[in-house]
């Protein structure tokens, strides 16, 4: 493990593997560098890639000072670009991913990026969030009562059937989940406005031009599909990739020969079939 200080103080821990162009790692919701699909996937990318892997912002071993802001959590990536010396690939997962666009959109030097199943409402093929979503997460919290936080996040912000939420609690991974769930509030702060049901904001990531992979799950959800979908149309420079077989729970053996392809190859998207307008490529996940 190392370390690395963020501007406004807070210590970052991350591990590093690998030798090759840098390319960071961004988790979503309740992961960290031991708990999550990135570590696997970090050791499968290594062989061509120097990989980071962090714990965000009051998960792990990584600090957590107050007041949260979305915009602290940029500065972390920010911190971890500027470690990797300057520029870096960077792929998020999930809320990550919608970190790592937020990222993009405000300048940072990435100079590719993947990302793979942000989870944006944008139409009635889901339903969306409760109105008060933030505001139920912040008291549950602020009650003490980190379980019924993570039960109320599966059910009301991934979706999960009641009764499947109701036997989370028996799992042997409950009390690590449970361990970081004030960072739910952090991550309802990261999806803001954007799971409403109602179609992604103009404009808002028309600044994003580094060349970007939108990927989601063959077996994913249509609400998830019609999500990215919308990504790769909000972006100038975009390609959509459907791996199949896969869910939300994206398999690292299948996902890493597409980064790997996608972060090793041309900086061009090609036009024909590939484009954020429409355009899908679908893969089974093994190297072409």
């Amino acid at each position: 493990m190392s370390t690395v200080v963020s501007k406004d103080g807070t210590t970052l821990a991350f591990d590093r593997i690998g030798d090759g162009p840098a390319v960071i790692l961004v988790d979503g919701a309740l992961c960290h560098r031991s708990s999550g699909p990135n570590g696997p996937l970090a050791a499968l990318l290594a062989e061509r890639f120097t990989v980071y892997t962090y714990d965000r912002r009051g998960r792990g071993d990584s600090g957590d000072t107050a007041p949260y802001a979305v915009e602290r959590e940029v500065e972390d990536i920010e911190a971890l670009i500027a470690e990797a010396g300057g520029s870096a690939f960077v792929y998020g997962i999930s809320s990550g991913a919608a970190l790592a666009l937020e990222a993009a959109e405000r300048g940072l030097a990435i100079s590719k990026l993947a990302l793979y199943e942000a989870p944006f409402i944008v139409d009635d093929s889901r339903p969306p969030v409760p109105q008060d979503y933030r505001a139920q997460i912040s008291d549950l919290l602020a009650a003490g009562r980190r379980g019924d936080t993570v039960k109320y996040f599966m059910r009301r912000g991934v979706g999960l059937p009641a009764v499947v939420v109701a036997m989370m609690r028996f799992m042997p991974a409950w009390a690590g989940l449970t361990a970081v769930a004030h960072t739910l509030a952090y991550d309802a702060a990261v999806m803001a406005g954007t799971q409403s049901g109602r179609s992604l904001p103009a404009g808002r990531w028309a600044s994003v031009t580094p060349p970007t992979l939108v990927a989601v799950g063959g077996k994913s959800p249509g609400w998830m599909h019609n999500a990215m979908a919308a990504v790769a149309d909000a972006l100038p420079n975009a390609r959509r990739h459907t791996l199949k077989g896969q869910t939300h729970i994206v398999k690292p053996q299948a996902l890493a020969p597409v980064l790997i392809d996608f972060f090793a190859g041309s900086d061009r998207i090609p036009a024909a079939g590939l484009s954020g307008a429409g355009g899908q490529q679908v893969s089974g996940g093994q190297p072409r």
